[in-house]
């Protein structure tokens, strides 16, 4: 694949581009990646999930505001992380990419956005994401507001050039932590006051989620990233480790939703659909190749790895409701 050619599928300027207010609205809401968003979305729902059921605790008006706080910060991260990936090289030369999982939004790459007008949209985005975190600070007490800080903080770190966790083999457990058990965690203690070892469990398995659709979208972005010296575990494990590591994190959901189970903290038949989910994961792991021919597997892999995480929540939800 030659470095300038353009998918078929991916977003261009002759389609997005154009004058006026609706062309502007939806360049900026396609910018943010918005089909990743269940990963911002449906932890919070979970956590809030578990502080109704287990301790009949929630308030719609504190789930809309965390939500929104929660899905602004992932739009933000995902913005700053365009910009980051154009300003080091990784995005432009990404020619392995499998749109529109990996590779970014690719706006900037295909002329939609310049880079300084992506910076600017980054920290717009943040900027609504501490208003929103600032109002459940008023309305919850500042603790809240703490938590906001540490997940914009992950998610700008996770990009920042000169810090960039991403190329660290850091950026995977910074996302896991992000969009995982802050989150879960956060919803419990927003609507409950306190997190509780059952609500902990549950953000570790949403975490070990999160992480997997990182580690998995990584693997065909992991020639790029080498050439431009960002060094994700993907790039360090190569996709031999990545898939033993994959399969690692996904004995640890299983582990952490048999243990909810035996205390009693879900019902019983969330044995059978941890096992059930586990068994999704090891199927994914095993289309994680860079070999050429292999690239349709990966694709189905990495969406087997989405669904894993949104299915997942959305079980987790019921189980929770109905413990």
């Amino acid at each position: 694949m030659d470095r300038l050619t353009q998918p078929a599928g991916e977003p261009s300027a002759a389609v997005l581009g154009g004058p006026g207010v609706g062309a502007a609205l939806r360049r900026a809401f396609l910018a943010t990646r918005p089909k990743f968003f269940t990963a911002s979305v449906l932890p919070v729902l979970v956590g809030s999930a578990w502080a109704g059921a287990a301790h009949h605790a929630f308030d719609g008006l504190w789930f809309a505001l965390a939500v929104l706080a929660t899905v602004l910060a992932h739009a933000a991260t995902n913005v700053y992380n365009d910009f980051s990936d154009d300003l080091n090289g990784t995005d432009p030369a990404n020619v392995l990419r499998i749109h529109p999982y990996t590779g970014g939004s690719r706006f900037i790459q295909n002329g939609i956005l310049s880079r300084a007008t992506v910076l600017r949209y980054a920290y717009g985005l943040a900027v609504a994401a501490l208003a929103a975190g600032l109002t459940l600070a008023y309305l919850r007490g500042s603790g809240v507001a703490l938590l906001g800080v540490l997940g914009l903080a992950l998610g700008y770190f996770y990009s920042k050039p000169g810090v960039q966790l991403s190329g660290r083999g850091a950026g995977e457990l910074a996302c896991a932590i992000g969009l995982g058990a802050l989150p879960v965690a956060g919803a419990v203690w927003l609507q409950a006051g306190q997190v509780d070892p059952g609500a902990w469990l549950l953000a570790l398995i949403v975490s070990v989620w999160v992480g997997l659709i990182l580690l998995i979208n990584e693997v065909p972005d992991s020639v790029a990233d080498a050439d431009a010296g960002k060094r994700t575990l993907a790039v360090r494990l190569g996709a031999g480790g990545a898939r033993m590591l994959y399969q690692l994190l996904t004995l640890v959901a299983l582990v952490a939703g048999v243990a909810l189970a035996v205390r009693h903290d879900l019902p019983r038949w969330a044995i059978i659909a941890s096992l059930l989910f586990a068994a999704a994961g090891f199927k994914a792991s095993l289309g994680i190749s860079l070999d050429p021919q292999r690239r349709e597997g990966l694709k189905k892999s990495i969406e087997l790895t989405l669904a894993i995480h949104a299915l997942g929540c959305i079980a987790l939800v019921g189980a929770a409701l109905l413990r």
